[in-house]
């Protein structure tokens, strides 16, 4: 019974330790491939290899599967996608997002809280309107606008999946044509922020739809914490913070020399 025990408890540790060793392979791998390849095809392609368990399944439950799986997804492409637009050549941007990706793989992605999925929304919304508003530059609007719905559905998807909102579809379609909105109002005037020789790269509505998406989330727990008895004052602070923020930010930080 102790050698079973021990034997049991050794397969373990060593399928912990192949578990961690993978990912560490997918986080580094893929800004490494990406960056060496001068193309986001093979990163794209091992992010969707990694995730082969989510295809590997009846036709039925593809779409599913797929819709759960949105936001790591979104995580991964967006990393792969930011390092190909930063260039061919390493800069301080593609040591920062590998280990991210590492550290969002080991340790974010796992987390099954409330706040942490919350956390985990915010980062998709912040990644992913940062790749798709750098990726559509120049082009047409409809691109970031169905981009960033797919974002804003997915984000409020993650969220609201384990709650017990009977609105449930009609929440997460409202947020994803919010996201759209926005985004091609600020598609007009595409502000970036960049930090020197880093490579790093923040475009302005990645800020603005991150702020958004906290303050929406907190909005959507007071109005199920307190029901009948809701009052604007019990999200004055954070729309108020958020408004600010967001104000500061439009008419302070949006000088010309950062449009894109």
């Amino acid at each position: 019974m102790a050698d079973y025990i021990l034997a049991r408890k050794s397969r373990n540790i060593a399928s912990n330790l192949v578990h961690i060793f993978l990912n560490l392979l997918l986080g580094v791998g893929s800004v490494i491939i990406t960056v060496l390849s001068g193309s986001p095809v093979l990163g794209l392609l091992l992010v969707l290899v990694a995730k082969w368990r989510v295809f590997a399944v009846r036709a039925r439950y593809l779409w599913l599967n797929i819709k759960s799986n949105l936001v790591d997804l979104i995580v991964g492409f967006s990393v792969v996608l930011l390092t190909y637009y930063a260039g061919t050549s390493f800069l301080a941007v593609d040591f920062i997002l590998a280990i991210f990706y590492c550290v969002w793989l080991l340790f974010i992605k796992p987390l099954s809280s409330e706040n942490a999925t919350l956390a985990q929304s915010l980062i998709a919304v912040f990644l992913g309107t940062s790749a798709a508003a750098i990726m559509t530059a120049g082009l047409n609007s409809v691109l970031i606008v169905l981009l960033e719905f797919l974002i804003g559905y997915a984000a409020s998807r993650h969220v609201l999946v384990q709650s017990s909102d009977k609105n449930f579809t009609l929440t997460t379609l409202v947020c994803g044509l919010v996201f759209a909105e926005v985004a091609w109002l600020c598609d007009s005037w595409a502000i970036v922020y960049t930090f020197g020789a880093s490579g790093i790269r923040i475009p302005q509505v990645a800020i603005i739809l991150t702020i958004f998406a906290f303050v929406y989330n907190y909005a959507r727990q007071a109005m199920i914490k307190y029901q009948d008895d809701f009052r604007f004052k019990h999200i004055l602070g954070p729309v108020v913070f958020g408004a600010l923020l967001v104000g500061i930010i439009v008419i302070f930080f949006s000088n010309p020399i950062f449009n894109i």
